[in-house]
């Protein structure tokens, strides 16, 4: 037996007990008559104790040799500590060994094992198994499996099957690139991993099995971001005979569950809001609602004047900055470079001062009068003491660059609070997207999304108008959850897949197969998909998911632990039927 404990039991209760220990060496402490060894393990650390009253020769001889993450094991007599530790739950106690033996030596680790390391991001990716030891990433990946724990129990509960779907599927050309995987057996051919189990679930509801749920990896071969890998984790739902009413019930039921049980948070029903009125109040289609600073469209009082930049504007809008009036010229000039940043992409940035006294000082008094600029207040909701930060432009491009700057302020202001939560639904989404390149309309969600009822024959006059019976959830600024009520129907399909821009015989050839299928009693059915990475971060006070997955990828889509990808043998490309062009 290697251990009769672990090294996060140990208590006062257990003074004068035998016990068997296993674990790694945190730290060796020698004052040559007394040796201390803090031993750890994934439930904690117990302090051991060997000394030359107490413990043999031989044995303080071969505690002397021991180094940090060498693997022993120990028995002995846990004792009561004579100097305590209240900092770790072990703290009252210690082993006095009477046995040791050092199951594997261990090299210098190539940085410490400590919350606080010294470690940079790229060597601790190397050498994650490493990573791991460290609290931080030991507990994020325990609290992980809490939320998948919780997320199983709920749906479970709620009636629902966790059903297994393909991996190795057939390439489509909707949403991101595939992963492809070439098919031996097959020459020439090749599998996709999937993107989602979309179609699947789709087919299991027209096989009857009514709730269906999987915690699947999912592949996309696009650029990454803080919370974007390569391969990344679904909990994927589908339902039959439901409407949208339905679905965000029961998914903001589990939402609630998973806030209530992992985090202690009561929270009241979601709030809803349309794509549209997101996109007007917050400029994007994710708001984070934990604080204020809605938009306050301006046009109607600002372009009345001789300012020409506002006049040949598409969009006027600001925001209220809380407190923002106390800023110096200099501060404002930086957030004035802030937005003129590539990355933000605006001209400039036009400014007023809500004075305590109840007067107005802006960049623009040359051409607006107080009582204009108590109009613009009224418009954002500024009070006194407040800075009101105004872009313009383009409709869509100058919402995306006052959003940034609204998420920017309130992350200086230290309004995004980790531990403060705020969920709603974005709901009637466009149905298709015009993709002002090539002039063609693609589908927001996915083609399989429903249009609202009654907009199926504004496909033909005003695609753009079209809602779907779509929607997001959103939980602090990120979507955490999307779906849809899928088209259920062959006629409906078919109409769909003519409006993307496929032919028949393309349809065919892609999803003829789901086509058949909804000839043979298809029910009316939708779903939703939560991206369990960025659930878990998010209700672990995090944006970035990294430290969440066990093993992730690097900014560069590679696993630098195990390098990967890697070029592959000669061999294996021949039997793979593949021939690689390779340019010097």
């Amino acid at each position: 037996m290697y251990r009769t404990h672990t090294c996060g039991e140990l208590r006062a209760s257990h003074i004068n007990t035998e016990v068997t220990l296993s674990g790694w060496v945190q730290k060796s402490r020698d004052k040559g008559f007394m040796i201390w060894v803090d031993l750890r393990d994934r439930y904690g650390i117990t302090q051991l104790i060997f000394d030359e009253e107490r413990t043999a020769k031989d044995l303080m001889e071969k505690a002397k040799t021991l180094g940090r993450e060498f693997v022993i094991q120990v028995k002995g007599t846990v004792i009561e500590r004579a100097s305590k530790n209240a900092n770790i739950p072990t703290g009252d106690v210690e082993v006095l060994v009477s046995e040791l033996e050092i199951l594997n030596e261990a090299k210098l680790p190539p940085f410490t094992i400590e919350d606080e390391t010294d470690g940079g991001e790229d060597i601790r990716m190397q050498y994650r198994y490493l990573d791991i030891r460290r609290n931080p990433v030991k507990n994020s990946l325990v609290f992980r499996h809490k939320v998948s724990m919780e997320v199983r129990k709920y749906l479970s509960d709620k009636g629902f099957i966790d059903v297994e779907t393909p991996y190795l599927i057939k390439s489509t050309p909707e949403g991101a690139r595939d992963f492809l995987v070439p098919s031996r057996m097959n020459a020439g051919q090749f599998y996709a991993l999937p993107q989602s189990p979309q179609t699947f679930k789709q087919l299991l509801m027209v096989g009857g099995m009514d709730k269906y749920f999987q915690i699947v990896k999912c592949f996309r071969d696009e650029d990454l971001r803080a919370d974007r890998q390569p391969e990344f984790t679904q909990i994927d739902c589908e339902m039959a005979f439901v409407e949208q009413e339905d679905i965000l019930e029961i998914f903001e039921g589990m939402t609630r569950h998973l806030l209530k049980e992992i985090n202690g948070v009561e929270v009241d029903k979601f709030p809803r809001i349309t794509f549209d009125e997101a996109m007007r109040k917050y400029g994007n289609d994710k708001p984070d609602i934990r604080f204020g600073m809605e938009f306050g469209e301006l046009n109607e009082v600002a372009q009345h004047k001789e300012f020409k930049v506002f006049n040949d504007a598409e969009l006027v809008v600001g925001i209220a900055v809380p407190g923002g009036a106390s800023y110096t010229r200099k501060e404002i000039d930086k957030l004035i470079d802030w937005v003129k940043r590539p990355q933000i992409g605006a001209l400039g940035m036009v400014y007023v001062k809500c004075n305590e006294d109840g007067s107005f000082k802006s960049s623009v008094d040359k051409f607006y009068d107080q009582e204009d600029l108590a109009k613009w207040a009224e418009a954002t909701g500024a009070r006194a003491g407040d800075l009101i930060c105004v872009l313009s432009g383009n409709t869509n491009k100058v919402r995306a660059q006052l959003s940034a700057l609204r998420m920017e302020m309130a992350e200086r202001l230290g309004l995004r609070k980790p531990d403060e939560f705020a969920p709603l639904w974005v709901i009637d989404f466009p149905l298709l997207e015009l993709d002002e390149e090539t002039g063609h309309y693609h589908a927001m969600h996915h083609p399989f999304t429903s249009p609202k009822p009654g907009q199926l024959a504004l496909l033909d006059t005003n695609p753009g108008d079209v809602k779907a019976n779509a929607y997001d959830l959103v939980l602090n600024g990120n979507e955490i959850g999307g779906g849809s009520i899928r088209i259920h129907d062959k006629e409906t399909q078919a109409i769909m897949f003519k409006h993307l821009g496929f032919t028949e015989e393309e349809a065919k050839a892609q999803f003829g197969f789901l086509m058949d299928a909804f000839e043979y009693g298809a029910p009316p059915h939708g779903g939703l998909a939560f991206g369990l990475d960025r659930l878990v971060a998010i209700l672990g006070g995090q944006e970035t998911i990294r430290d969440f997955i066990a093993f992730p990828k690097n900014n560069s889509g590679r696993d630098v632990m195990i390098d990967a990808p890697a070029t592959i043998d000669n061999a294996q490309l021949e039997e793979l039927s593949i021939q690689l062009d390779v340019k010097e």
